[in-house]
């Protein structure tokens, strides 16, 4: 339970330094961050778990690129879903999701060590 609630807030922080690093992509305050990263976690975790399956041969062919145009799409609909949350745009959101996929390398380190 506590583990959960640190990589929330980790994740949350996350989406806070991406919109300050990605032009296009904002997150207004930090509560609008901590309901996105809750939307993108329960979106990838259903809707992106399908479509990563479904779309398997083509990540391989592309060397796993297409896994970000996934997360990118992951995230345009939670910024639909999110008011707080605003992409402009496929690239702003490709590139939040490149950030964000590093970003939780460090956090998932971070979160083994625990």
């Amino acid at each position: 339970m506590f583990r959960a609630l640190i990589h929330w807030i980790l994740s949350a922080i996350a989406l806070v330094v991406t919109a300050q690093l990605v032009p296009g992509f904002y997150v207004n305050d930090i509560r609008s961050a901590m309901i996105a990263a809750v939307v993108i976690g329960v979106l990838n975790a259903t809707l992106g778990f399908v479509m990563k399956v479904v779309t398997f041969p083509f990540a391989i062919l592309t060397f796993g690129l297409f896994l970000l145009v996934i997360n990118a799409s992951m995230i345009m609909l939670a910024a639909k879903m999110v008011e707080g949350l605003t992409v402009y745009g496929w690239v702003p959101a490709f590139e939040a999701a490149a950030v964000l996929a590093v970003l939780g390398m460090l956090i998932r380190s971070v979160m083994k060590d625990e």
